[in-house]
């Protein structure tokens, strides 16, 4: 959440930094503003709102002169969305400016303490403490000033700070949240995330944990919090720049499902050699996969939908029992790690707060972790023993699909590759299996192309109050990754649930022209499901069916279908969450969401 960008170098830095902005708005945010160097003082300029009343305000940075400076979008977290609570903040003699994203635990104490030395504050924020207590610290060397401010807050930062007395040098620090450098013959970038400077350099260097940067126009120097330098390696992005641009589309999340066929090919082929799966990256033998005795899947969001169809697909190829948690809850359970057990954690960012948590709490008790993530070079690709990349490319819009499509295909690749050296499979499944996955590109595409029946449908439901979706097993999985997809765009209240479980309460919610969205792609499955369908649509329900084709039968059960292609039933989830995706992006479209940015949400949850 919340995005930094800064710059120091020989052009105007505002038009710069309300452009790398324009790139993070995907992170969430209700303010935005900039603090830049004139040559004389910082100035500030700050509103709440939109990007575009910061651009509306300083004439897309024109009013704003001066070759360094420092912008923020922020999400509320202490204090409400205020001119006053947005970002920079000012010490009190306006000397020192600061972009924080994170949250400063122990802000209240560190308040009283600046308070009663003479510091009043004007905002509600924690950010505001770390503009006094760099002031407090300073003694004309910024470094100084800065490890003993690292020394004395707790929680996760990444900040952004401009110094008056030093009009030369931008500095920037991280704890827990994500930061980048870059670098190119006509300056120096600090930025959240890499769609923020791509445009500029394909040039970066990754921030760890409590590292300083210290960035002139022309040198980039990076120091431990013992002043020490660091020597730190540069890697060079080969995202293709339009990736990141809308081209052509209406909104980034549908550039994004039409660029799920090539992301699942992507993810696929790497590792797809001849008639076996090949998977470099675990970096574990045959023997040591047979000694794994059992996975633990933990992730957040989209992400944990995902890992639960790989509960179910791990355990009913590779029979290697498998359980799934949510970030948020492992961390704090004391989860039961027994021998011979691999922690998986998924994320698209590889920075999601909670992950990255379980991530450190799962190594520290010793045990194997794998990361499946998106973005290279990120926390948790760093931190873990092995990193499966899924080359999902910049995904912008909040809504995952098309990081969620290629996380899918990770699980498959990795199940099945337990089925292959366990013996659980036999060689013809095996090799029928890699024909199904090859052929999911193409069906998605089919099915991307269908886009018109699907908004047709979608017009007609753009005024629900509730949606109910059920499945069970896979479908289940399907379905609360389906449901999350409607309610995280059009704010239509949305829940999943398993169908077998609709007698023991959820039945009573179900009324006159409610829509129930039944997903049945197990033919093992298929009569139980239509069952339920006929529960509910006995109860006035309007049940929209999704399933394979060939199942004419549940057309008895339902008012409206959508089917898709055949395929192995382990992987049906591929295809099956395309309509629903396409389903609620229009319904989202109709209702005039902002179908990119939903309120109140964020692409990467970067504190708890």
């Amino acid at each position: 959440m919340c995005g930094i960008v800064g710059y120091i170098g020989k052009n105007q830095a505002a038009p710069i930094v309300l452009d790398g902005l324009s790139k993070l708005e995907y992170r969430g945010y209700d303010s935005a503003g900039m603090a830049i160097f004139d040559g004389k003082k910082i100035n500030i300029t700050k509103s709440v709102g939109r990007l575009k009343v910061l651009q509306e305000l300083t004439h897309d940075g024109a009013t704003m002169p001066g070759m360094l400076g420092i912008g923020h979008t922020r999400w509320a977290t202490h204090g409400a969305p205020s001119d006053v609570n947005s970002h920079p903040h000012f010490n009190t003699k306006g000397t020192i400016a600061v972009v924080h994203n994170g949250i400063i635990e122990n802000y209240l104490p560190l308040k009283k303490k600046l308070e009663s030395r003479g510091y009043q504050f004007v905002s509600e924020t924690d950010t505001e403490v770390l503009a006094h207590m760099l002031d407090y610290y300073y003694n004309e060397d910024p470094m100084v000033a800065i490890t003993k401010v690292l020394h004395r807050v707790e929680g996760s930062y990444a900040l952004g700070i401009l110094f008056a007395d030093f009009p030369g040098e931008l500095f920037a620090v991280r704890k827990d949240s994500p930061l980048i450098v870059g670098q190119n013959g006509e300056g120096c970038f600090i930025a959240s995330d890499v769609p923020a400077i791509l445009k500029y350099t394909r040039t970066v260097t990754y921030i760890e944990n409590q590292e300083i940067v210290r960035l002139t126009p022309d040198s980039l120097h990076v120091y431990n919090v013992d002043e020490e330098e660091v020597e730190k390696e540069a890697v060079t992005i080969d995202w293709d720049a339009e990736a990141a641009e809308k081209a052509g589309y209406e909104h980034f999340m549908l550039k994004e499902m039409y660029e799920q066929p090539k992301t699942v090919a992507d993810t696929l082929s790497p590792r797809i050699k001849g008639n076996d799966i090949v998977i470099e990256e675990l970096g574990m033998s045959d023997a040591e996969l047979l000694s794994i005795k059992k996975i633990h899947i933990v992730a957040c969001g989209s992400a944990y939908h995902a890992g639960v169809t790989g509960k179910y697909v791990l355990e009913g190829l590779a029979r290697i029992p498998v359980e799934v948690d949510l970030a948020s809850e492992f961390r704090y359970r004391n989860p039961i790690l027994e021998d011979g057990a691999m922690v998986v954690v998924i994320s698209q960012s590889g920075e999601t707060a909670d992950t990255l948590a379980a991530l450190r709490e799962s190594k520290k008790r010793g045990f194997k972790v794998l990361g499946i993530v998106n973005v290279v070079g990120s926390s948790i690709a760093r931190e873990s023993d092995n990193v499966m990349y899924t080359w999902a490319g910049p995904e912008i819009a909040v809504a995952t699909t098309k990081a969620y499509s290629a996380q899918l295909i990770a699980l498959y690749l990795l199940a099945m590759k337990f089925a292959r050296v366990k013996h659980t499979v036999t060689e013809t499944e095996f090799s029928d299996m890699l024909g199904d996955l090859a052929r999911l590109p193409d069906q998605i595409e089919l099915l991307l192309n269908n886009k018109n029946r699907i908004q047709r449908f979608a017009n007609r439901y753009i005024a629900a109050k509730d949606v109910f979706f059920i499945g069970r097993g896979i479908d289940y999985a399907i379905s609360m990754e389906g449901s999350l997809k409607l309610k995280e765009i059009s704010y239509i209240h949305s829940e999943a649930y398993a169908a077998g479980e609709l007698k023991h309460g959820t039945i009573s919610l179900i009324e006159e022209g409610t829509l129930v969205a039944s997903v049945s792609t197990q033919p093992a499955l298929y009569k139980k499901t239509i069952s339920n369908m006929v529960e509910v649509k006995s109860r006035g329900a309007f049940v929209l069916a999704v399933t394979c084709e060939g199942n004419r039968e549940i057309e008895k059960a339902s008012d409206y279908v959508i089917y898709i292609p055949q395929t192995n039933p382990f992987f049906t989830n591929s295809l099956a969450i395309i309509p629903l995706q396409l389903f609620s992006y229009y319904v989202a479209v109709g209702k005039g969401c902002d179908v990119d940015k939903p309120r109140n949400l964020a692409k990467s949850v970067t504190v708890e």
